[in-house]
């Protein structure tokens, strides 16, 4: 038996436990793709990351991230979790005040202040969804087309289908039927990720809601990627005037969390993580 050390991280928390926890495995270099996948499965959380040594020498480290069903390229919130564990773990970074993260998308920079961890998003590629696939995807959020704003096929290393809705109440009133939004994740997809403005709570500006029923999560509970998504669209459509704003996640599933996002050079997307389980996984040597 082999004991590698676990931490898990509360991600984009607003209160404790409230958050979007990841599990992180450190050392993970000798795992199997197989075995990843198999952790990732039991621990049952959205992802599950492991740390492994760079391959690019400008890298800190390497990150390999699992949902229960699929490993991928990128994901927001394990990047920020896994960052912040890592730092915790007593890594010492190559540069002053800011990480690489070398994953399936390349390098990310991510940077850390006193209280929060913020990610430049990668490059956004963005496309029109297919009308029978807009369609379906409204049809599976029982909503009227005349209840969407914008829609965008978003890809930042995630790929999201992202709705502006009109606001927040219709975001929230929202009870996806699964079954039927899968047939409209088309494959390379990872979900839906729906939002709105919300002028009912004054410390957060929209509120985002996202599906990934084919990753085995029906709603993520605070998603990066998906939060990233609606940063490139404000960005892309000029929703708001203001260069930092953040968005609350979460509410429709007893979660209470906040991302933060702003524009300086380029999109970055941040939060705070808290280490709630430290310790370690035990694994069968193969």
């Amino acid at each position: 038996m082999k004991y590698l050390n676990f931490k898990q991280v509360d991600v984009f928390p607003n209160e404790a436990f409230k958050g979007n926890p990841v599990a992180v495995i450190f050392d993970a270099d000798d795992l199997t793709s197989e075995q990843m996948k198999d952790i990732a499965s039991w621990t049952n959380l959205s992802e599950t990351t492991f740390v492994c040594k760079p391959e690019d020498e400008n890298a800190d480290y390497k990150l390999r991230i699992f949902t229960p069903n699929n490993e991928l390229p990128f994901a927001g919130h394990p990047t920020i979790g896994s960052s912040f564990a890592i730092l915790q773990n007593g890594l010492v970074p190559k540069n002053k005040n800011y990480l690489v993260q070398e994953c399936g998308v390349g390098l990310v920079k991510i940077d850390f202040t006193e209280d929060k961890t913020y990610f430049s998003l990668p490059e956004p590629k963005i496309s029109e969804l297919q009308d029978r696939q807009f369609d379906g995807i409204i049809d599976s959020l029982g909503i009227k087309k005349s209840d969407v704003v914008h829609s965008k096929n978003i890809n930042i290393g995630a790929e999201w289908l992202t709705l502006e809705l009109k606001n927040a109440s219709i975001v929230k009133n929202i009870e996806p039927n699964f079954k039927l939004m899968e047939q409209y994740i088309y494959e390379g997809t990872t979900g839906v990720t729906i939002f709105g403005k919300n002028k009912e709570d004054k410390d957060t500006t929209f509120e985002v809601r996202s599906f990934a029923p084919k990753e085995g999560v029906d709603e993520d509970p605070v998603c990066g990627s998906g939060n990233g998504c609606v940063a490139v669209m404000n960005d892309l459509y000029g929703l708001l005037e203001e260069k930092e704003f953040s968005n609350s996640q979460g509410e429709c599933i007893n979660r209470n969390g906040r991302v933060y996002i702003k524009k300086e050079n380029v999109l970055k997307l941040g939060g705070v993580s808290k280490i709630m389980i430290d310790g370690t996984i035990a694994i069968e040597k193969q």
